[in-house]
C-alpha cells in the first residue's frame, strides 16, 4: 500500500490525506425590524394614526355611544338595540337591505358577464364597453338626480313613462276629451261610473245634438268647425260639439259659427239597459246610428272623458325599491363588465375550442366552460358589490320622494335619519351603525379569505 507524495509519487504504507477544510462563514441576515424597530415605527406611524383616527376610534365610539340614551348622559344598556328591532322603520330598512343584497349584485354581475362575453364578438367592442362603463364616472348624487327625472310620473318629463305610455297608446286608444262633460241644461244625467245618458229617447229623422263644455284647449285646438247634422230617414243623426264661443257671444245649445266639433267620441244607444247600437263621432262632430236605435237613449261612455293613461308610478310605494335598484345597476354593471372582461381575457381559448370540437354548442361552452373558469372573478365582483350595497344611501335619499321614502328605507338612510333627522337619537343611530358593521363583517371576512387563498397559489 502506498500514498502519493507532494510531487505526485506514492509513499508506501501511508493513507492519502484529506484536503484541508475550507472555513465556512455563515452569513447573518439582518432585518430592518430586528435592528432598527424605530425606523419601521416612523414609517408606519402616519398610517397607524390615520387608521386609528378614521376607523378604529369611530367604530369604538359608535359601540360605546350605542349604550347611552339620546342625550348621551344616561346609560341604557341594550335598550337601543331592543328599540331598533321593534321599530317599523328599521324593520323596513332591514327588509329592503336584504332585497338590495339579493338583487343588485346578482343583476349587475349577470349583466356584466353577458356584456363581457358578447362584446368579444362585436366589432366595436371598445366603444360599447366605454358606453357601458361611462356611468361609473358619474357621482351617485348626479345619478340620483338623473333617475329622479327619468322616473317622473309626468310622461312629458319622465323618460321611463314616456316610453311606457307610447307603447301603451300603440295598443290602446287614448280618451279624446279628458275632463269634458255636457252642459248642465243639455238634458243628460251622469251615472255613477262617469258616463252621461240622455233623459229623452231619440227618434229617426229628428237630429239629436249634444253640447259639451270644459274640454281642454289643446284637445280641440286643431278640430274642425262643428256641422249641424241633417235628418236621414230611418236613421238617428246628431252632432257633438264644444258649445263655447270666445267672449260669451254664442247661444247655449246651438251650433254657433266657429264652435269646434268633438271627433272620435263613442256614442251608444241603450234600450232597457242594453246597448243596441254604437257609433263614433266624425271629424265634423256628426254621428249616425241605425234604425234599431229608434226609441233608445243615447249614452256617452265614461271612457270619453276619463284621464289619459299616465304611465306607471315608478316611485310609488310598491315599485320605488326596484326602481332605485335599476339605477344602481345602470351605474355598476359597467364595473362588473370591465372586471369580468379582464378575467375572460385570461381564459385559455384552447379549452373552449376543445369543447366545441367535442360537439358542445355555444350555450354549453358558456355554461360549462366559460362560467366555471370565471368563477374566481365572478366571486370578486359579487362580494365587492355586496359590500357596496350594504352601505347604499345617496341613491335612496335622492330618488325616493317624500311620501315613498319610508317604503324605500335602508339601514344607512335610517342611520342618518335617526342620528340627524327630526327626532335626533344618536344612541339609536349608533346602534344601527353597529348592526350595519356586523352585517358587513361576514362579507369582508369571505373576501379576505379569498384574497389569502389566491395569494398562496
Amino acid at each position: 500500500m502506498s500514498t502519493a507524495t507532494a510531487g505526485g509519487a506514492a509513499t508506501p504504507g501511508r493513507a492519502p490525506s484529506a484536503p484541508p477544510a475550507t472555513p465556512h462563514v455563515a452569513k447573518k441576515r439582518k432585518s430592518v425590524l430586528g435592528t432598527r424597530p424605530w425606523l419601521a415605527a416612523v414609517f408606519l406611524l402616519p398610517a397607524l394614526v390615520l387608521l386609528g383616527a378614521l376607523v378604529v376610534y369611530p367604530i369604538g365610539y359608535s359601540v360605546y355611544r350605542s349604550f347611552f340614551d339620546a342625550s348621551g348622559n344616561g346609560f341604557v344598556g341594550l335598550d337601543n338595540y331592543t328599540e331598533m328591532f321593534s321599530d317599523d322603520a328599521t324593520k323596513t330598512a332591514i327588509k329592503n337591505n336584504i332585497i338590495w343584497l339579493i338583487l343588485a349584485p346578482t343583476i349587475s354581475t349577470a349583466l356584466g358577464l353577458i356584456f363581457a362575453v358578447l362584446t368579444e364578438r362585436v366589432r366595436w367592442a371598445t366603444a360599447f364597453k366605454l358606453i357601458v362603463f361611462m356611468p361609473m364616472a358619474i357621482s351617485m348624487l348626479a345619478a340620483g338626480i338623473i333617475f329622479r327625472l327619468v322616473y317622473d310620473q309626468d310622461p312629458d318629463k319622465g323618460v321611463a313613462n314616456a316610453m311606457w305610455v307610447s307603447v301603451h297608446d300603440s295598443f290602446s286608444a287614448s280618451p279624446p276629451f279628458p275632463g269634458a262633460h255636457p252642459r248642465p241644461a243639455a238634458g243628460l244625467t251622469e251615472s255613477a261610473g262617469g258616463s252621461f245618458t240622455t233623459q229623452d229617447t231619440v227618434r229617426a229623422g229628428s237630429p239629436s245634438s249634444i253640447p259639451l263644455v270644459a274640454a281642454k284647449r289643446d284637445d280641440i285646438s286643431g278640430a274642425q268647425d262643428a256641422k249641424a247634422a241633417r235628418p236621414e230617414a230611418g236613421k238617428i243623426t246628431g252632432t257633438v260639439w264644444f258649445d263655447f264661443t270666445k267672449g260669451g257671444l254664442g247661444k247655449e245649445g246651438a251650433i254657433d259659427k266657429g264652435e269646434k266639433a268633438m271627433a272620435d267620441l263613442k256614442i251608444e244607444a241603450v234600450k232597457d239597459g242594453k246597448v243596441v247600437a254604437r257609433t263614433t263621432s266624425a271629424a265634423d262632430g256628426t254621428y249616425t246610428l241605425p234604425a234599431k236605435a229608434e226609441g233608445a237613449q243615447l249614452r256617452l261612455p265614461a271612457w270619453n272623458f276619463s284621464a289619459p293613461y299616465n304611465g306607471i308610478d315608478w316611485l310609488g310605494p310598491s315599485l320605488v325599491t326596484p326602481a332605485i335598484i335599476g339605477s344602481y345597476v345602470w351605474i355598476w354593471a359597467g364595473f362588473a363588465m370591465v372586471l369580468i372582461a379582464a378575467g375572460l381575457a385570461g381564459v385559455p381559448r384552447e379549452l373552449m375550442e376543445a369543447a366545441r370540437m367535442d360537439g358542445a354548442n355555444e350555450w354549453q361552452v358558456f355554461r360549462r366552460v366559460t362560467v366555471p373558469l370565471l368563477a374566481p372573478v365572478l366571486s370578486v365582483v359579487v362580494v365587492t358589490l355586496m359590500i357596496n350595497v350594504m352601505k347604499i344611501f345617496d341613491l335612496v335619499y335622492i330618488i325616493a320622494p317624500g311620501p315613498s321614502q319610508d317604503d324605500a328605507n335602508v339601514l344607512a338612510l335610517q342611520l342618518f335619519q335617526s342620528s340627524f333627522g327630526t327626532d335626533v337619537n344618536q344612541g339609536l343611530g349608533s346602534a344601527i351603525a353597529v348592526l350595519l358593521l356586523l352585517l358587513v363583517l361576514p362579507v369582508m371576512f369571505v373576501n379576505i379569505r379569498r384574497i389569502r387563498r389566491e395569494s398562496r397559489r
